[in-house]
């Protein structure tokens, strides 16, 4: 019986030494297989991270030279073409024809030569408000109305973009976007974008119809949406993102824009103060001693030193006006 219980205690302790040696190999080559598999998957992963980093480089090289090529040819464009009046008239907004416009405008210059000639001004005098009535004065009240109607649009563009980059991140296709800023944004922006998707919807493509929304519009916030959504059309990419990030910009520039007006507000002041001097005195000297003052309307002298205060007056004001002027 010794012997037998001797030759089971040497049987187990084998079995247990032999159970003892297997795990402990199986440990090992387990813990091997697992250093391996990971050194391969971190090998994976640089490759792949290489592969997404060359990418993205190689898609923002292509989008630097799109813009690029972009903005040379619209630079181009606009350097050769001369605006017509039906294209002033459609930037301001206006409905009315060139036709109407002359006639207005020649209306207008008769008015204003009537009135001068009625009260005895000399003929160069009346010439001369003829020449500014109907062409100089028209001029500018299209210039006023149009950049009045860029800055209203430049105010609500940075509000239609945060509506197109809402409306795609809910899975609505870019032309749906389009479609809600047409009547959810107050104008001008509505009608542009009205204007946009009736023609996407009659066969424009996206490009031609932004690149008529940015003759109609020609600011620099339509130029740089033109620029990111015909890239994004061409090579790809998040258009949300890309959007977002140009909304982000177009109020920065804004914010920027209000403290340039901020620094430059003083001198606007100044500028204002010194134009307007002069007429206020005249008018005051005029209503204290209308005899005094008489002498630069009814004389010969007097007119030529009346013409030379205002077109000195001009230069002067011109000159304030481009000194206290920033572009950005």
């Amino acid at each position: 019986m010794g012997g037998i219980a001797l030759y089971i205690m040497v049987a187990i302790l084998g079995s247990v030494a032999l159970a003892g040696a297997a795990f402990a190999f199986a440990g090992a080559k387990g813990e091997k297989q697992a250093k391996r598999m990971a050194a391969v998957t971190k090998t994976q992963l640089s490759v792949r991270a290489t592969r997404a980093a060359d990418a993205s480089a190689t898609q923002r090289k292509t989008m630097q030279a799109k813009l690029k090529e972009l903005e040379k040819q619209q630079a181009e464009v606009k350097k050769k073409v001369r605006l017509s009046l039906r294209r002033r008239l459609e930037m301001a907004g206006l409905t009315m024809t060139p036709r109407t416009y002359y006639i207005m405008s020649a209306i207008f210059a008769v008015v204003t030569g009537s009135a001068l000639f009625f009260f005895g001004q000399v003929w160069y005098v009346v010439l001369l408000g003829i020449f500014a009535a109907g062409l100089g004065l028209p001029r500018w009240w299209l210039r006023f109305v149009t950049s009045r109607r860029e800055r209203k649009f430049t105010k609500e563009f940075a509000g239609a973009i945060d509506i197109i980059v809402r409306s795609v991140k809910t899975g609505l296709p870019v032309n749906e976007a389009l479609k809600v800023v047409s009547t959810e944004i107050p104008e001008p922006v509505s009608g542009e974008f009205r204007i946009l998707v009736d023609g996407l919807k009659v066969g424009v493509t996206m490009e031609q119809g932004l690149k008529k929304m940015f003759e109609r519009m020609p600011t620099a916030e339509v130029n740089f949406f033109g620029i990111v959504m015909v890239v994004q059309q061409k090579t790809g990419g998040n258009l949300s993102e890309a959007l977002s990030n140009l909304a982000n910009v177009l109020r920065d520039r804004k914010r920027l824009h209000g403290k340039i007006r901020a620094m430059s507000s003083e001198a606007k002041a100044s500028a204002a103060i010194i134009g307007s001097l002069p007429p206020a005195v005249m008018g005051l000297v005029y209503m204290s001693t209308p005899e005094y003052i008489k002498l630069l309307f009814t004389s010969h002298m007097g007119n030529l030193m009346l013409l030379g205060c205002v077109t000195w007056m001009g230069i002067g004001m011109l000159v304030m006006k481009k000194m206290i002027s920033f572009k950005f």
